[in-house]
């Protein structure tokens, strides 16, 4: 059966609706939360949730959901969180303003023995911010919305989380203690320093965006000058929410570049992996690439052709230099959007008209395919057979700022943000006249 081609604007306009129906029915109306994964007995992810929050906005402008729907399940989740047991039991759902990685989708409380994460509490709290901003009426309803999206902010101990050193750590655990990990070189955390340092509360001090930045590596990979980071979400989840076209800290400053300018490259050293394929899998071209943390078929290894492969399940995939094992992540790529659109819009006519990706998925693509792992009754290759909600947020949101800037400019009125954007250092562009 030929499908006729939509117009570009009618595709993403679609691929927008198809993933949006994710947050509409794989939530819990009781407390907002939203599953992380389509699978049974499933916990909530709450950067998922903090997706959900941002893309309610989005919805309401684009005619997905009523202003009166998004606003009764935004104040449900926002309730929630705000009356959920915070302290250093095992069984809480958040201690010092910050929550555990996953929730129990019922009981709200800690699920399975997780972190307290300190970067999954920022992509909630900014899906907090955004609601706090777009509803903005004069009603009982939206006010509360925006006295608890900053009451839940300003809860956070940003302080706390540095655990005695400059940067910021991972995450905590009741058991023991805080995690070894600091967020250290380029990545994701650019938006939890961000926020850190906006606090009105506990701010992150200054020398903590100094020492995270001192940790930069900036690298040259097939003929681009970037800040490297391997895999292409860390390129994008902290741009959902900051327009960083026309501003610029102490790095970027004397790289004379910008972070949206870093994404645009790195989504470039993409494509143009995925163009020497180096370690030729199949299905890798100009149309077809986007390697990222993700969902994969592992963990397995057999011989293909003579050649030993190993094939991994969920693993953060980086390129050049690994690992990659064949698996591509379509949403990724499609996140890229708003950074290159030259390269991203054929990958999307690609992976709806010639790979056909979407064919019988509820909200539009699966997480990740990988056309090399063959194993039966996986004939033709791998699809894996979930869908993610930090998947599905961010085709939403950037699908809509690249259309109209609508988050990057609803967010330049998030007082908290522009704050934490000065005190990082940054200047330029609208930070002049904020």
């Amino acid at each position: 059966m030929n499908h006729m081609k939509l117009t570009i604007d009618a595709e993403l306009e679609k691929l927008q609706r198809e993933s949006f129906d994710y947050f509409i029915h794989e939530a819990n109306p009781v407390n907002g939360l939203i599953i992380d994964k389509t699978t049974t007995n499933w916990p909530a992810s709450i950067a998922a949730t903090g997706l959900a929050l941002a893309s309610y906005p989005v919805a309401v402008e684009r005619g997905f959901m009523s202003r009166a729907k998004a606003v009764e399940r935004t104040l449900t989740t926002l309730q929630f969180f705000w009356n959920s047991p915070q302290g250093p039991e095992p069984d809480a759902t958040g201690y010092k303003g910050f929550y555990y990685h996953f929730l129990d989708m019922q009981t709200g409380r800690r699920a399975w023995v997780c972190e307290l994460s300190t970067v999954d509490t920022t992509f909630l709290l900014a899906g907090m911010l955004t609601a706090s901003i777009f509803f903005d009426a004069d009603s009982a309803q939206e006010r509360e919305i925006r006295t608890l999206a900053d009451r839940l902010y300003s809860r956070v101990d940003w302080q706390w989380a540095q655990n005695e050193g400059d940067t910021v750590t991972h995450g905590w655990k009741p058991e023991s203690g805080f995690l070894p990990y600091r967020w250290e070189g380029y990545d994701e955390a650019l938006l939890l320093y961000i926020l850190g340092l906006g606090s009105p509360t506990h701010p992150l001090p200054q020398n903590s965006y100094t020492a995270w930045a001192s940790t930069y590596e900036w690298k040259q990979v097939y003929g681009y000058d970037y800040l490297y980071a391997g895999s292409l979400f860390t390129h994008q989840l902290s741009h959902i929410w900051v327009d960083f076209r026309d501003i610029q800290d102490t790095f970027m400053r004397a790289q004379e570049s910008n972070y949206f300018e870093n994404s645009r490259r790195a989504t470039h050293v993409q494509r143009q992996y995925a163009i020497h394929n180096p370690l030729k899998y199949e299905g890798y071209n100009a149309c077809c690439w986007g390697i990222t943390a993700s969902d994969g078929p592992g963990p397995d290894s057999y011989k293909i052709n003579g050649i030993e492969r190993q094939f991994f399940n969920y693993v953060a995939r980086c390129i050049p230099y690994g690992p990659d094992d064949g698996t591509i992540a379509p949403w990724a790529a499609i996140t890229s959007l708003p950074f290159a659109p030259d390269i991203v819009l054929p990958l999307i006519d690609h992976c709806i008209y010639e790979l056909k990706l979407k064919e019988g998925n509820r909200y539009g693509f699966k997480a990740t395919f990988n056309r090399t792992y063959r194993k039966e009754p996986y004939s033709s290759g791998w699809v894996s057979p979930w869908h993610y909600g930090i998947n599905q947020g961010p085709i939403i949101l950037m699908i809509e700022n690249y259309r109209t800037g609508f988050v990057w400019f609803l967010m330049r009125n998030c007082p908290y943000i522009i704050n934490g954007l000065k005190r990082a250092g940054f200047t330029g562009g609208y930070l002049i006249t904020n």
